[in-house]
């Protein structure tokens, strides 16, 4: 477990916490909000990292969260923990992300981070947190428009370098994407495995989540690949798909209602 605790200095007041997984990122802030008098404790740097951490530590006043985290969506955390502190979201721009923080009144700052828009953002938190009005955010909601924008133009193909050559795969041929030793693979409808230069959490928000399916950590489906479902142990379910059998496709068990009603 990488997680950086920082000796406390500055203004006691307020306990805040940073998730961010680029940790020369996470040390920026960190100083820039020390600039202003307030003390950063904790820095966390995955979602695994810091579901351990919540679940052992009081919830703090303010998390400076990144969407993106090197092992999943940030998301994912508040899928396990009924997190109730106030979130500031820190993001690279992305006009489908601001949209969504806009439209629901989301505090949000752009990566790299502007120290007059950092003391905005904290000013307007410390005002609602002294006069008690900060609200509860619904992170699957917020999710849900991230990853399924109204305007959002979905990926059709996929192009694939085979030595010299590339080859494109159009959506329709995939039965399923997965992730292995660090790499991400589609495995085709004709039972081959191609290498692609992405990550699941990208191509996860890049596919038509009519069609496309994140099951668990290491494998997103496509509804036409679904040949037969099983009830699997610990209340889980075990998918067949046409070709694939390096190893068994199973429904992570806190996904499992969602993959019903995505089902249909």
């Amino acid at each position: 477990m990488n997680t950086t605790t920082i000796p406390p200095s500055g203004v006691r007041g307020l306990n805040i916490i940073i998730i961010e997984d680029e940790k020369p990122a996470a040390r920026l802030l960190q100083r820039k909000i020390e600039k202003l008098g307030y003390s950063i404790a904790t820095l966390l740097h995955s979602v695994e990292e810091s579901l351990v951490w919540f679940q052992s530590n009081p919830q703090p006043d303010l998390i400076f969260l990144d969407i993106q985290l090197s092992d999943g969506l940030s998301f994912e955390i508040f899928e396990q923990i009924n997190i109730k502190s106030a979130v500031i979201f820190t993001t690279a721009y992305d006009e489908y992300a601001l949209r969504a923080f806009k439209l629901n009144s989301i505090d949000y700052l752009l990566k790299p981070i502007d120290e007059e828009e950092l003391a905005t953002a904290i000013a307007k938190f410390k005002n609602q947190f002294q006069q008690q009005t900060i609200s509860s955010l619904d992170f699957e909601a917020i999710k849900r428009m991230l990853v399924n924008p109204v305007s959002k133009e979905y990926r059709k193909r996929f192009s694939v370098k085979i030595g010299q050559q590339l080859k494109v795969i159009n959506v329709a041929e995939i039965e399923c994407l997965y992730s292995e030793n660090k790499g991400t693979y589609i495995h085709t409808l004709d039972n081959r495995d191609y290498l692609i230069d992405s990550s699941l959490e990208i191509v996860e928000v890049e596919l038509n989540p009519k069609e496309f399916y994140r099951i668990s950590r290491k494998f997103i489906i496509p509804m036409q690949s679904v040949k037969e479902i099983q009830v699997y142990s610990n209340s889980r379910l075990k998918i067949s798909l046409p070709t694939y059998n390096a190893e068994e496709v199973i429904v992570a068990r806190e996904r499992v209602a969602d993959f019903k009603n995505w089902l249909g």
